[in-house]
């Protein structure tokens, strides 16, 4: 499809909803993944001076309800999987007044009873009626509403970001300064369009006048597409740099001896080059590298990884293994993706970059955490933004957006970051007490250890995670009456409190016991606890580990509990080296 055409079809398509009678500033949700008709709607939705709000299942049902409802959506384009999901809540939906359904044919749409109000319609009819009744573009302005982008709610409910037209050209703008793409590149799309880090990449792509190929739509047949797209350039995120990186490494520890030999030396060489500035000789790329390139289809000059921190050892290596640019961003919904990003040249790794062109970032201090701009050798505090691409606040919830942006404008990540030389940001820990794990998903500790507290064998508990690790675990204060019973009810024998502790027996049976508690609570997999370390001390005002309010102090818990934490990512990654950082 050339751009030619898909204006074609995102003029149609506009005109189609205006001849349905939806006024200009209806919110349409995209209840679908990555395919073409997604950003032909999303195009469409702009030049008719619509707001799209993606719809996505990995919030659950209910999330999906509760955005349609709370942003009053009027038009949902579905897939013929996804509208058997909404005729099913077709009565809570008061606002909707049209479902047009992606790759259906007409003879296997419902027609539903008038009463409903809502007409169902196949995207080709929708097409059809468009472009025979052409309407003009109702532009909008700076200002207007482009999206709504729901994030997974940490509290519960997820949370509308407002995002303007302004918002997303400026993201872009400040980010093409630095990255020229051209109408030759060819990107693929596979990370989901209902997040930020896609959306930005998308604007973009039409930006540059970038070719777009699609994913069929199943992770683990990706290799199989980019070896068919040959596309060059790749967006992705850690969890799937990590997986190459496994691969890769795999690959050659069982090649023999002589290759892997080779291998290494040819690593080494290379790394050598690019490290003192100087072109890699092209001999290692002709015996080692290309064969490695073209696994991703061998013609990717651009890698860039975002979502979550990439460990400095992988990024050094992708550079070295497919050559070309390889460099890490960091953003956020609330920013409309970038907030800064290596500089594609930079040799130095292990930060993300200098500030977007359109933002200016300072760090605040953070007395309780010890965080000042004071510090030495760098000055350190909370990442704070302000500029043109800082969201509008957060849709119908105003006492959230007061907590994010105060009253000059600068937007409040709760990221603690410190400056390195040469304008480089490195993060170096959050200060809320919410995090995300390697694959991004977002975590409340208190939550989980409010849940895990009523398992019986719990006295107190302090759950861990990180955005480099894939899993969480847990720091478990037995309740001690508890274990004696059951440890001699098993009869198991120990000297002491320690040995009960550390029997592989004992951290079985409590483990057990909290997942069924979990599975009671309905919490999601990703916030079950992988591998727990028990304790016979509790945590206590004394050892430093609570709060004069009896609240968990988490940094002095990390540090208290470092090489037990360690200890278990290191039991984890043995026993499911995919699950894992690198």
């Amino acid at each position: 499809m050339t751009y030619g055409e898909a204006g074609t079809a995102r003029t149609a398509l506009g005109s189609g909803l205006v001849n349905h009678g939806i006024p200009k500033g209806s919110c349409i949700g995209l209840y679908f993944i990555n395919r073409p008709e997604w950003l032909v709607v999303d195009h469409a939705c702009s030049a008719y001076s619509y707001i799209s709000v993606p719809l996505y299942d990995t919030l659950g049902p209910d999330a999906v309800k509760y955005i349609v409802n709370h942003a009053l959506v009027q038009v949902i384009f579905c897939v013929p999987q996804t509208l058997n999901t909404l005729l099913s809540f077709l009565s809570e939906f008061p606002t909707l007044r049209l479902i047009v359904v992606v790759g259906g044919l007409d003879d296997q749409i419902p027609s539903l009873p008038s009463s409903t109000g809502v007409q169902v319609l196949t995207y080709a009819s929708l097409l059809g009626q468009g472009s025979s009744n052409i309407q003009p573009f109702c532009v909008p302005k700076p200002d207007d509403i482009a999206t709504i982008c729901y994030t997974s709610g940490t509290t519960g409910t997820p949370k509308g970001a407002v995002l303007t037209h302004g918002n997303l050209i400026a993201s872009v703008a400040g980010c093409s300064l630095a990255l020229k793409l051209y109408p030759s590149d060819v990107y693929i799309s596979y990370l989901p369009l209902a997040h930020i880090y896609e959306r930005a990449n998308q604007v973009s792509t039409v930006y540059f006048g970038v070719a777009v190929g699609f994913y069929q739509g199943d992770n683990m047949k990706l290799m199989d597409d980019m070896v068919a797209l040959r596309p060059t350039i790749f967006c992705s995120v850690p969890r799937l740099y990590n997986r190459i990186y496994a691969g890769i490494i795999n690959a050659v520890k069982t090649s023999g001896v002589l290759k892997e030999r080779l291998f290494n030396v040819a690593y080494n060489s290379k790394k050598q080059a690019i490290m003192s500035g100087k072109i890699p000789s092209p001999i290692w790329d002709k015996l080692v590298f290309n064969k490695i390139k073209a696994k991703i289809g061998g013609r990717v000059r651009v890698l860039a990884s975002g979502a979550s921190p990439l460990s400095p050892d992988i990024l050094e290596f992708l550079k070295i293994c497919f050559g070309g640019l390889v460099f890490e961003g960091y953003g956020m919904t609330e920013t409309s993706c970038v907030i800064s990003a290596m500089d594609p040249d930079d040799t130095l790794c292990g930060h993300v970059g200098a500030p977007n062109p359109a933002c200016e970032i300072k760090l605040v201090d953070v007395p309780e955490m010890n965080y000042t701009s004071d510090d030495q050798p760098y000055s350190r505090g909370e990442i704070c933004v302000r500029g043109p691409i800082v969201f509008k606040g957060y849709f119908k919830e105003e006492v959230q957006t007061r907590e994010a942006v105060d009253e000059d404008g600068w937007l409040h990540t709760g990221d603690i970051g410190l400056w390195m030389p040469g304008g480089r940001l490195k993060i170096i820990d959050r200060k809320k007490n919410i995090f995300k794990l390697a694959q991004g998903e977002y975590i409340a500790p208190e939550k989980i250890e409010n849940v895990y507290a009523k398992c019986k064998f719990v006295a107190q508990c302090f759950v861990y995670g990180d955005s480099f690790n894939a899993s969480l675990v847990a720091v478990v204060s037995v309740d001690l009456e508890t274990l004696k019973a059951w440890a001699s009810s098993e009869g198991i024998k120990y000297n002491d409190l320690n040995q009960l502790c550390n029997d592989p027996r004992a951290r079985a049976a409590v483990l057990a016991d909290m997942d069924a508690v979990g599975r009671e609570a309905q919490l999601r997999g990703f916030e079950f606890v992988k591998a727990i370390t028990l304790v016979h001390e509790p945590f206590t005002l004394e050892n430093g580990l609570l709060t004069p309010t009896f609240k968990i102090k988490r940094p002095q818990a990390k540090e208290y509990f470092a090489s037990a934490i360690s200890r278990m990512y290191t039991e984890l990654a043995s026993s499911d080296p995919s699950s894992q950082k690198m």
